[in-house]
């Protein structure tokens, strides 16, 4: 546990972001050193998530560095707005930090969500207690050691360590925590809500994963296709929220590229994450690799073709086959539920219309996909989809000025973007009467 108890800094920091935050942040202390110790927060990621040592250190460490760099550059452009009133009244706003904030992070990305989170609240000038997931605290502390070393002051950025029934709900319940974000399962969503609820109302956000559908069009690039369809559910083994698990397929090109999906199935490197030649490491822990297996077996019992994978890779460690199923049905459990593992659901569609009905057919919605040459195609798609994020021709295209959340139970309120940062933020109205004239 990494926490600090010089409250008066604390408070000091919250009265006044904008100088705290342009002087540690912008000139870069903390920023810098997170970029220059990128090799051993990515180890820990590894030994912690089994995630892969290259990606962590070429994309999740630079994407936690340019997240923190765009909210130092937001930090203090936080202003409200004069107000043109209808009576003979002065009017402005004034935008102020939310408070305390608490934050619970999910294991398949430990780096990346610690900072999705903290960079925004940070640059609205909040203080945070922040949870990481049980899997997957080592990082975590470590960067709350590296902001002790850059100068953050006591008490703003505390590293809570804990298991979710007893710390996770801990945050959620804290009278003195002003708003949640949490991201998660939809379970543990409901919880984290309940609790907020029972205690002080605080503000919360959720994101709660998904059941992304990539929708390929007859006219598609079919080698861009198929590396974007093995991309989109074999990236993190499979343990990524916006994960193209569900993918349609036209009649037209089914058949074709079902076969170079196997062929690329079939030769993606399975391995020790440490290696840069794999291209995906074990399962974060027993629990998730038992659930991914048994999943596995009821495609297997509902009826579902199994193409390739569908077993362990070793005697050894929490190692999955990369699986992929044919003839998904839309009942079926492994199309319904958020597998969280390297399994993809393959199904065939005639229409337009067609493709449309089998993508919302989903209690999810945080992310979607669509290949195809025709510009027409893909604009009546993207605004059918009910999902908070579409890709056209692309998937993972993440950016941090882009807002990243979900519909339906995949959760409200928006991470990344100017959206991030306004959800720690409350707006207070100022109002004064002009000079002898009647205010009632």
């Amino acid at each position: 546990m990494e926490s600090h108890s010089d409250n008066s800094s604390a408070a000091s920091f919250v009265k006044n972001p904008t100088i705290k935050f342009t002087k540690l942040f912008i000139k870069g202390e903390f920023v810098d050193s997170v970029s220059e110790h990128a090799e051993e927060s990515a180890a820990l990621d590894t030994i912690d998530a089994g995630k892969l040592f290259s990606v962590g250190k070429a994309v999740d460490v630079p994407h936690a560095v340019n997240s923190l760099r765009y909210y130092a550059g937001a930090a203090d452009k936080v202003h409200g707005k004069v107000l043109k009133m209808s009576r003979e009244l002065h009017g402005y706003t004034l935008l102020e930090p939310i408070g305390v904030v608490g934050h619970i992070i999910a294991w398949n990305f430990p780096t990346t969500l610690l900072f999705l989170k903290i960079s925004p609240a940070l640059a609205a000038g909040c203080t945070m207690v922040v949870k990481p997931a049980e899997q997957t605290p080592l990082s975590a502390l470590y960067y709350a050691h590296l902001a002790k070393l850059a100068g953050i002051p006591d008490g703003v950025l505390n590293i809570v360590t804990g298991f979710g029934p007893t710390a996770g709900a801990a945050v959620s319940s804290h009278m003195d925590i002003d708003a949640v974000s949490f991201t998660g399962s939809p379970e543990v969503g409901r919880k984290v809500m309940q609790a907020a609820a029972e205690s002080n109302l605080k503000v919360v956000s959720l994101e709660l994963g998904g059941k992304s559908p990539l929708i390929i069009f007859d006219d598609a690039d079919l080698d861009m296709a198929a590396e974007l369809a093995i991309l989109g559910i074999l990236f993190n083994k499979g343990e990524v929220c916006v994960a193209s698990s569900r993918v349609y397929v036209q009649e037209g090109i089914y058949d074709e590229l079902v076969k170079k999906l196997v062929e690329k199935a079939k030769t993606w490197v399975v391995g020790d994450p440490f290696d840069p030649k794999v291209q995906q490491g074990p399962q974060v822990d027993r629990t998730q690799f038992e659930r991914i297996l048994s999943y596995i077996e009821h495609g297997k019992r509902e009826g579902a073709t199994l193409l390739t994978g569908g077993k362990p890779m070793a005697q050894k460690g929490y190692y999955i086959e990369p699986t992929i199923f044919a003839d998904v049905k839309e009942e079926m459990l492994i199309a319904k539920d958020e597998i969280f593992g390297p399994v993809m659901a393959l199904a065939k569609f005639k229409t337009i219309e067609e493709a449309i009905k089998k993508a919302n057919s989903t209690r999810y919605g945080l992310a979607a996909g669509i290949v195809t040459k025709d510009l027409n195609v893909a604009n009546t798609v993207s605004r059918s989809v009910r999902s908070g994020t579409v890709w056209i021709n692309c998937y993972f295209a993440f950016d941090t000025d882009c807002p990243f959340g979900g519909y339906k139970m995949s959760g409200f309120g928006r991470d990344h973007g100017l959206e991030a940062l306004h959800k720690y933020l409350q707006v207070k109205a100022v109002v004064t009467p002009l000079y002898n004239t009647p205010w009632l």
